[in-house]
């Protein structure tokens, strides 16, 4: 018998080849995204800008990826995943290398910082799916759950470090150069995903062209109350959430906190209680998944209420960091949910429809921060953002599967029609059994 290499000695038996690469590529984007989306922020206040144009640059973002999310996710199941990935990665080195140019040269026009960040949206709408299918596709067994937290775990503490440098290299050196450095970073992910192997995914077979899979996708998400529930309160919560972080929280930063510095500081807390949560994960694994995850959704409102007091930089630090460790409590039951419920051929679209239904408020939302500062100040503004999160998030646990869906043991293999999943379904298991975002 042929020892095992070295290098498959030193890992667990559920973290292959493919689960290897993608969480290094992982590590790599968020150690550049993480400051670049600081960075992009600073680059519009620097050029003039004000809170309006800040998130006109960041609904710029998110507008392409909400026009291009079904596509990407309909086009993911069809082509190999990996190819889809390396693809949307070039598009994003590319256009944040031309922002960052554009950025060091001086004086760069809004227009012109749209365009590329738009760039940068058409590119995650079509890696987002595929991505997320092949993640999914590359565990299985009873170890996913803890798969997916270890890979999370990795990615937050990626993001965690890019924050915090990122807001110190906004300080030292400017906004310019942390671009740059996100563009190498999608670079060497690419190639990282350039070598993933998909070979042990069925073919599929293309059926009746992108429409009819689109429909396809319509149907596996409209049938199952807990994914449409879930994501039609996300689409609140994300929107939300995004403009108080994105819009008002450099503003914040810049005018009561001292400015770029301590809030990559407070972005940085909100990263450690990420990693946190996930590695509480890697040893709870809660029987009502979506249950104990949405419950550790109302944190997400504390960030907001923060800012809109404001507290110092220590208060925010602390609210920051205990918004992080919930969220990642949901992030990985969700994860977990989706693996087991949905079918192998059918993750791209449904994760399309997922990601969809999440940001598809976000260009609004992010667009009228601005003018809701100047309608009813900032403070009631990120009030306004606190008790939606509250809401939203009260209201989905109203839904009977969100509260019992349990935990199980056994993987979707094939389409079905959806049932209810009660505390009663006999293919649950207990705490200890195992079969997602972002």
């Amino acid at each position: 018998m042929t020892n095992p290499a070295p290098a498959e000695r030193s890992r667990p038996s559920w973290a292959g080849r493919n689960y290897t690469l993608l969480t290094a590529a992982a590590i790599a984007t968020n150690l550049g995204s993480h400051g670049a989306l600081i960075a992009a922020a600073f680059a519009v206040l620097d050029a003039g800008g004000d809170g309006g144009d800040v998130g006109l640059v960041a609904a710029a973002r998110t507008l392409p990826l909400v026009l291009f999310l079904l596509i990407g996710g309909a086009v993911a199941d069809r082509l190999p995943r990996h190819h889809v990935m390396v693809a949307a990665n070039a598009l994003n080195c590319a256009s944040q290398a031309a922002f960052a140019a554009l950025v060091l040269a001086g004086e760069p026009q809004l227009w012109q910082m749209m365009l590329l960040t738009g760039l940068g949206g058409v590119g995650q709408a079509f890696f987002g799916p595929a991505a997320e299918g092949m993640l999914m596709s590359s565990v299985s067994g009873e170890q996913a759950g803890k798969a997916f937290a270890m890979y999370r775990m990795a990615m937050q503490g990626a993001g965690l470090g890019g924050a915090a440098l990122g807001g110190l290299m906004v300080a030292a050196i400017g906004p310019g150069w942390v671009l740059a450095v996100d563009a190498a970073a999608f670079a060497v992910a690419g190639a990282l995903r350039s070598f993933l192997d998909v070979s042990h995914i069925p073919e599929r077979t293309p059926g009746g062209g992108l429409v009819a899979d689109l429909r396809d996708g319509w149907r596996e998400f409209t049938g199952r109350p807990w994914l449409w529930s879930i994501v039609a309160q996300f689409s609140v919560v994300v929107a939300v959430v995004g403009a108080a972080e994105s819009v008002f929280g450099p503003l914040v930063a810049r005018d009561e906190l001292g400015g770029a510095g301590p809030w990559g500081l407070a972005l940085g807390a909100f990263g450690a209680g990420t990693v946190g949560g996930a590695f509480l994960m890697t040893r709870w694994k809660p029987r009502r998944l979506l249950f104990a995850g949405t419950l550790c959704v109302f944190p997400l409102a504390a960030p907001s209420a923060a800012l809109a007091v404001p507290l110092p930089v220590s208060g925010l630090v602390a609210v920051m960091f205990v918004s992080g460790v919930a969220i990642e409590v949901f992030g990985v039951s969700w994860m977990t949910a989706m693996h087991q419920e949905i079918p192998e051929e059918k993750l791209s679209r449904v994760a399309a429809y997922d990601w969809f239904g999440s940001v598809a408020m976000v260009p609004l939302a992010t667009a009228l921060a601005g003018p809701a500062e100047s309608a009813f100040g900032r403070s009631a503004s990120l009030w306004g953002c606190a008790a939606l999160v509250v809401v939203v998030t009260a209201a989905v646990l109203f839904v009977p599967d969100v509260r019992n869906l349990t935990r199980r043991t056994t993987e979707v293999v094939a389409s079905a029609k959806p049932v209810s999943r009660g505390a009663a379904d006999p293919s649950a298991d207990g705490e200890g059994a195992v079969g997602r975002l972002g």
